[in-house]
């Protein structure tokens, strides 16, 4: 009954009425359990799960749970499945009511599709941008500093650079800058100081590469604190000889404008740490992955100087296996791949001297090397196996960064390349102050602290690195996949073909198993196709070292009827 005030009725019921409910509801239920039983139908009873005695508790468990997220995830996908067909639905019936919004909806897609297509041709890591951006900098620059590792100098010049330098038609001057001259014995930089100078004004240079202060405000802060740190990865040496050289440049062409210099070479050579140490403030981004720098970045070292730096060159494709290891601009990803470049680098170093540097016993192979490597720097994946792939990441970053200590030897005699002559390079050489420049890199090579021939590798050079400068002889990942596989199904067919010839080459005096039928004859196939010769029972004495080396391998000659 609704009573006047309230605007709801009220629930309330008088007891005899509450409990003649819950008689009728109990004789219900028992006239329900009644039926049940002479139906003998039973009650369902509740899973109890898996005991705790039951061996694989835990997997069955995770299994159940992962079907379980299966099928929530398949609900969730028809739900949005239909959500999407209702809302198709719903245009469809919009675009019959009203023309206009169709005409609306194909501008919007063309956009789309303008934009997708200009984000692909310039992707943020694609090589295609780097060519770009790498051409810029060249046809901006007036002077341009072709920076090489003093590790391996002559593996970081790349001949189609230099070529398109020499042959720009504003006379760009070239210059070429020995970094990381710390990492190699001061002998070996003397050596390669005079083969370089041979063609180009060349400058000893140490990159600082632990710079901390961001802006010129820190650096005026420290300053002032009077802190003054003279670690070994602060110091630069080789900053007042380039910027010497670049102010006298400036001051024989007689402008007032900025000299532009572009710094150009393969990742990890220091491009970025030669401008930070030239501004001594972080400026550039820098760090060990390669290709860090990817677009053209303008810094003012002073009023006469521009630096513009500039992402790195590409090696071509069809260069050494090494030249690309250390100097490919994409890093490696896959297991192969990285253990190929490990085995080419490994191949052009002394072994011994790999040893000590890694402290690593004695080793057959790559494969067996990084294990080893592995299992001392402590890289291991569940189970306690050994992780070569962390292993040979880390051992490239080591040789392409500068922790390892390696050098290389100049050519006994120097010969002049193709694109230049003793004529081209006496007059270019002649525009520089050279004397100034010699006395520079004396002083600079003194200050350095290098290190000990016996702690230095000795590596052998692939020679120069070939570089691709035009954006349409880049190759994209997705263009040169199916390549690839087409080569590496012919090259995997002609190892096979090698390998069966190398076993089924015949061995001498080999003694064929006895035939029962035959009665103690033996029978030996020979290599031609119609002969067949009858063998005489020969004593046989068996050696049991020889059986233990070779116990895996089987004998193709082997005849078993």
């Amino acid at each position: 009954m609704k009573r006047p005030k309230l605007k709801k009725a009220s629930k309330r019921v008088t007891c005899s009425k509450r409990y003649k409910i819950q008689k009728k509801v109990r004789e219900h239920n028992k006239k329900l359990r009644k039926a049940a039983k002479k139906q003998k139908i039973r009650k369902v009873k509740k899973d109890p799960g898996i005991p705790n005695a039951a061996p694989f508790k835990e997997e069955l468990l995770r299994e159940a749970e992962h079907r379980k997220l299966q099928l929530e995830e398949l609900k969730e996908k028809q739900k949005l499945a239909k959500q999407k067909q209702r809302a198709k639905k719903r245009e469809l019936e919009a675009e019959k009511k009203d023309p206009a919004t169709k005409a609306k909806k194909a501008k919007k897609e063309q956009t789309v599709k303008k934009q997708l297509k200009s984000t692909s041709n310039k992707d943020k890591n694609s090589k295609t941008l780097f060519c770009s951006e790498l051409k810029k900098v060249i046809e901006a620059s007036d002077v341009i500093l072709e920076v090489l590792d003093a590790r391996d100098p002559l593996g970081c010049r790349c001949p189609q650079l230099e070529e398109t330098i020499l042959n720009f038609e504003g006379k760009k001057k070239l210059i070429l800058v020995l970094n990381k001259t710390d990492l190699v014995p001061k002998d070996n930089v003397e050596k390669w100081l005079k083969y370089l100078q041979n063609e180009f004004p060349t400058v000893v240079f140490k990159a600082s590469t632990q710079l901390q202060d961001k802006t010129m405000q820190e650096k005026k802060r420290r300053a002032a604190s009077g802190v003054v740190d003279l670690t070994k990865g602060v110091t630069c040496l080789g900053s007042d000889v380039l910027l010497q050289l670049l102010g006298d440049y400036y001051r024989s062409r007689g402008t007032d404008d900025a000299i532009k210099v572009g710094v150009v070479g393969f990742p990890n050579v220091g491009k970025s740490s030669l401008i930070n140490s030239m501004k001594k403030v972080r400026a550039c981004h820098v760090g060990i992955s390669r290709c860090t720098t990817r677009c053209m970045q303008l810094v003012h070292i002073d009023k006469s100087v521009k630096m513009l730096d500039s992402p790195c060159i590409i090696a071509g494709s069809l260069n050494s296996a090494v030249s690309l290891a250390l100097r490919s601009a994409s890093e490696m990803e896959k297991l192969g791949d990285l253990l190929e470049a490990v085995h080419a680098l490994l191949k052009h170093c002394n072994k011994q001297q790999v040893m000590l540097q890694y402290n690593v016993p004695n080793y057959k192979n790559s494969l067996e090397f990084l294990t080893l490597f592995a299992m001392k720097r402590g890289y291991l994946k569940k189970g306690g196996v050994p992780d070569t792939q962390k292993a040979a990441e880390t051992l490239l970053n080591d040789w392409t960064g500068a922790k390892v200590s390696y050098h290389s030897k100049p050519p006994e005699q120097h010969t002049f390349p193709s694109r230049l002559s003793e004529t081209d390079v006496a007059e270019r050489l002649k525009e520089w102050e050279m004397e100034k420049l010699k006395q520079g890199n004396l002083n600079t090579i003194k200050n350095v602290k290098c290190p000990n021939m016996a702690s230095s590798i000795v590596f052998h050079s692939s020679g120069p690195t070939d570089g691709v400068l035009e954006e349409g002889e880049v190759k994209e990942p997705d263009e040169w996949q199916d390549e690839e596989v087409e080569l590496g199904s012919e090259e995997e067919d002609e190892d096979e073909e090698e390998l069966e010839l190398d076993e089924i080459k015949p061995k001498v005096e080999k003694v064929l198993p006895v035939d029962k039928a035959s009665n103690g004859k033996l029978e030996e196939k020979t290599t031609g196709e119609h002969s067949r010769l009858q063998s005489q029972v020969v004593p046989v004495s068996i050696d049991f070292s020889s059986s233990k080396k070779d116990d895996d391998a089987y004998d193709f000659n082997t005849d078993f009827n």
